[in-house]
């Protein structure tokens, strides 16, 4: 099989060799053999450049994809390495979709404001919070 330069590999995935070199140096993608000091790729990089640009469309931190690269044990298979990480990525998707409502709430409430003066928003803001309303803060915020 014929070994691929970092440019043919870059050209072939759509990702730009500093990314590529990077993603070596942080130990997502395996190291490389070198020839006169240049790097090349066995064609089968290009699947697991696709692996990685899914997963990082999907969300995943580069932590993460490190993770389901190298993260498990050899025995898992990627499907279960797959549920593992989407299961949490989904609990995290749900926490930030909580917390974008509770936000757009807030800005729909701050856009009906017809205070004078700042004092008298804060005020609103209170009662709203006390109500349980719009305004409201978790606590720790």
């Amino acid at each position: 099989m014929k070994s691929l330069s970092i440019g043919e590999v870059a050209k072939r995935s759509g990702v730009r060799a500093s990314a590529l070199r990077y993603h070596e140096e942080a130990g997502i993608l395996p190291a490389t053999a070198r020839v006169g000091g240049r790097r090349r790729y066995e064609a089968d990089i290009i699947a697991r450049i696709d692996v990685l640009r899914f997963a990082q469309q999907a969300g995943f931190t580069l932590n993460e994809v490190k993770a389901l690269f190298q993260g498990f044990g050899p025995e898992v298979p990627v499907s279960a390495r797959w549920r593992t990480l989407a299961r949490k990525k989904l609990e995290e998707l749900e926490e930030l979709a909580e917390r974008i409502r509770r936000m757009r709430r807030a800005l729909e409430f701050g856009s009906r404001c017809g205070c004078i003066r700042i004092e008298d928003c804060a005020r609103v803001l209170a009662r709203a919070r006390d109500a349980g309303g719009a305004g409201k803060r978790r606590s720790g915020r």
